[in-house]
């Protein structure tokens, strides 16, 4: 798409972002209490950004990702993660066929639109990084043949805080490779008495698509268009190397408290959540309240803490915060 001005492209993400706000509205009305991370996740999906899920279970995370898939009409795999789990279980292996002596690839179910990682940790590191060439390349090498999948891709890999047993943590390489790391908490009083209301003792509803795949993509290519100033570019790389040199901008408190601060990848992440955003919002240019909207979902899996700050049980969210509070906007 050639490049537009800032009226036209408002023009067009008027009409755009109407779809994607009524597969927002949809997602809402199944998944009940959880509209911040519906938001998040369709962020997710138009960046092009895979995603971490954290939460304890029953809280919907897989009925989400599934009703997203059905709803935007897309191709949907669950891999449940076990420590017995194989590479080849994930990315699939050739098959040999005894009639005329020859191998036949049998695709494995990486080959999807979505794809739900379902706790994630409780496979071994092997079997963990068979999702690395797919997240990171869209494609996958099954002996020496080299598949593409298909687009959209998105994976949604989740994570069990509360059981540490006979679970394998994430390297920071591969988390690295998530655009969000979103935490999901419980539903409030009310949004619980209407889960109730809408799921106990009936089926659930039929869920009819509302988009189809080239839609995501077509969205995908409006929102690099959406316009960015250069101090909201300077906002973002700031907000960034404050994580990796807190003492350079005024935070020398939390100097001690980070080992490791955001990657360059953290920047390129931060930058295209906040167009997502503002897409969704129905606006064509970035303003800082959507990078701090979505900042601390991007940054808080990039900032590895030092044994002082466990120690003192801060979180990586706190160091986030800190950093905002402390660098002005723009």
């Amino acid at each position: 798409m050639e490049s537009m001005s800032l009226k036209e492209i408002s023009e067009v993400i008027k009409q755009q972002a109407l779809p994607l706000q009524g597969l927002r509205r949809e997602l809402d009305r199944h998944i009940i209490g959880q509209e911040t991370l519906t938001q998040k996740v369709l962020i997710g999906l138009l960046a092009d950004g895979h995603i971490l899920l954290e939460g304890v279970p029953g809280l919907g995370k897989t009925m989400m990702f599934k009703t997203l898939a059905d709803l935007v009409k897309a191709s949907f795999s669950r891999i449940q993660f076990t420590p017995d789990l194989l590479p080849g279980d994930i990315v699939g292996t050739p098959i040999f066929q005894p009639k005329d002596g020859s191998f036949v690839t049998k695709k494995g179910p990486v080959f999807a639109h979505l794809l739900l990682a379902d706790e994630i940790n409780r496979a071994p590191a092997k079997t963990q990084s068979a999702l690395l060439e797919a997240m990171q390349e869209r494609q996958v090498t099954i002996a020496d043949e080299t598949f593409k999948l298909p687009s959209p891709f998105l994976v949604m890999a989740t994570q069990n805080p509360i059981e540490q047993e006979g679970t394998y943590p994430l390297p920071e390489a591969q988390i690295d490779r998530f655009m969000l790391k979103l935490k999901v908490t419980y539903p409030d009083k009310k949004a619980e008495l209407a889960i109730l209301d809408q799921y106990a003792g009936s089926a659930r509803s039929e869920i009819k698509p509302v988009l189809h795949p080239q839609d995501v993509l077509d969205a995908r290519t409006t929102i690099e268009q959406i316009y960015l100033d250069p101090k909201l570019k300077d906002y973002i790389v700031t907000v960034v190397f404050a994580s990796r040199f807190p003492q350079e901008h005024g935070l020398e408190k939390i100097k001690s408290l980070i080992a490791f601060g955001a990657s360059p990848r953290a920047t390129l992440a931060l930058a295209k959540a906040a167009r997502a955003h503002a897409f969704l919002e129905g606006r064509g240019y970035v303003t800082p309240e959507d990078i701090r909207a979505i900042a601390a979902d991007v940054l808080r899996h990039r900032i590895i803490l030092t044994y002082e700050a466990e120690a003192e049980n801060i979180t990586s969210d706190e160091i986030i915060h800190e950093i905002f509070e402390t660098i002005g906007v723009p």
